[in-house]
């Protein structure tokens, strides 16, 4: 019985999983100008990325942006633990 649980979890899984949605030119160069007020003013920022066939929110303080190394660090807003993250899988920024 647990074993058709898992099978049927994992089906559900994949049917919930999207594409990484591709972004324009101009929608980058916006987060990247969001993702360096933020760091500066050290405003609170609501992120939204890509893994693992999904598209999470979670809100924090971005602590270091490096673009030409394609990431990021922040501290989120529950945990207050660094994450360290591409800005490849970033879908928007926004200000909170």
């Amino acid at each position: 019985m647990p074993e058709q649980y898992i099978g049927l979890q994992e089906i559900i899984n994949k049917q919930l999983e999207v594409a990484q949605p591709v972004l324009a030119e101009e929608q980058m160069e916006q987060m990247n100008f969001t993702l360096i007020e933020a760091l500066h003013t050290n405003k609170q920022v609501y992120l939204t990325y890509y893994k693992r066939g999904r598209c999470i929110t979670e809100t924090g303080f971005i602590q270091f942006v490096d673009s030409p190394g394609d990431s990021f660090i922040f501290i989120d807003d529950i945990f207050e633990l660094k994450n360290k993250m591409r800005l490849s899988e970033l879908i928007d920024v926004r200000l909170a």
